[in-house]
């Protein structure tokens, strides 16, 4: 049997996102492919718009991530995947939803919008290999916003960086979530999946 590839997946996103959920999909769906898995909320808050941060680490036993070790930064939040830039390792990839959810501040004026395409940049001048999807729009088409998540989840299997293949993903789905829930987050993830071949 080979060797269990060896990797850190630091997540983070909004409150509402449902970037726990993702983690522990995940987590699920590689545990059910026999692969050993640790996954936990690194910091979270409960209240809709709150950072939430998580990770996942494949064939490792640390039960965290420290700065600069990450190998792949999933940001389910477009500004939030710049905050998180200090846990990526030099040479990571990172995958992000291009859409931001502005902060209190910004939406009622008193703060300034953030310029994205210097936020995209920062993050282009950090990683090997980047991927921007409009994750919550792609939710949208698939029947309910918040499968957003999932979305960028299909994207990061399509980018062919992690050994699980969407049919067990897809799978998971099917054995840990409701049917009509199952069915809209299959076709966010057949989204995503289709935007990660398409680069």
């Amino acid at each position: 049997m080979p060797d269990t590839p060896k990797l850190r997946i630091f997540m983070t996103g909004v409150g509402g996102q449902g970037t726990l959920t993702a983690t522990q999909l995940l987590a699920k769906a590689f545990l059910s492919e026999g692969l050993p898995v640790t996954a936990g909320e690194i910091h979270g808050m409960a209240q809709r718009g709150g950072v939430v941060e998580s990770m996942l680490l494949l064939g490792l036993s640390s039960p965290k991530i420290d700065h600069g070790e990450a190998d792949i930064l999933l940001g389910f939040e477009a500004i939030e995947t710049v905050r998180a830039l200090p846990y990526l390792k030099p040479g990571g990839v990172v995958l992000s939803s291009s859409e931001p959810i502005w902060p209190v501040s910004v939406s009622m004026g008193k703060a300034a919008t953030p310029d994205l395409d210097a936020l995209r940049a920062k993050v282009e001048s950090c990683a090997s290999r980047t991927l921007y999807i409009p994750a919550q729009s792609m939710g949208v088409q698939a029947g309910a916003a918040q499968s957003g998540n999932l979305a960028l989840v299909g994207a990061l299997l399509g980018m062919n960086i992690v050994p699980l293949s969407a049919s067990a993903m897809e799978r998971t789905l099917k054995e840990n979530l409701k049917p009509a829930i199952a069915d809209i987050n299959i076709k966010a993830l057949r989204l995503g999946l289709d935007a990660a071949s398409q680069t």
